[in-house]
């Protein structure tokens, strides 16, 4: 099995919070993530496939495609945007780095038509990555 990954980069405002919870809750909860003018993160995206090479191409899919794929289903959707109020797919999701990386996934699995999508890695931050393997 070979595994193959691409790195995309985005850049993206959010501000965590719960609509039911108080205003102090969730500072308690988020701190000065539940700013309620919002913070941004310079995000990268790392998408993976699993698979076996192609007999005729040798690779177990084009980084060409899975390129506009990551950027056509995912990133130009997301880039430059404030997510929690210019991205239909997170509407009514508070947009932690978990539930980011969830909605890439279902942007992105219905477009993979070579090898399969193993996982994907959003990094948040120097320190802090979420990775995702599907359902």
């Amino acid at each position: 099995m070979i595994y193959v990954t691409r790195r995309s980069h985005f850049s993206a405002s959010h501000r965590l919070f719960n609509p039911k919870f108080s205003d102090e809750k969730n500072v308690d909860m988020f701190d000065k993530c539940a700013n309620p003018n919002g913070h941004g993160h310079n995000y990268y995206l790392e998408v993976c496939i699993a698979g076996e090479p192609n007999r005729e191409t040798g690779y177990v899919i084009d980084l060409k495609k899975l390129k506009r794929i990551i950027n056509e289903q995912f990133v130009d959707k997301v880039d430059h945007k404030n997510l929690n109020v210019d991205v239909d797919f997170l509407s009514g999701i508070n947009p932690t780095a978990e539930n980011i990386v969830i909605a890439a996934w279902k942007q992105i699995v219905p477009h993979i038509t070579e090898g399969t999508l193993h996982s994907i890695r959003l990094h948040e931050t120097e320190n802090n990555f979420v990775e995702y393997r599907g359902e």
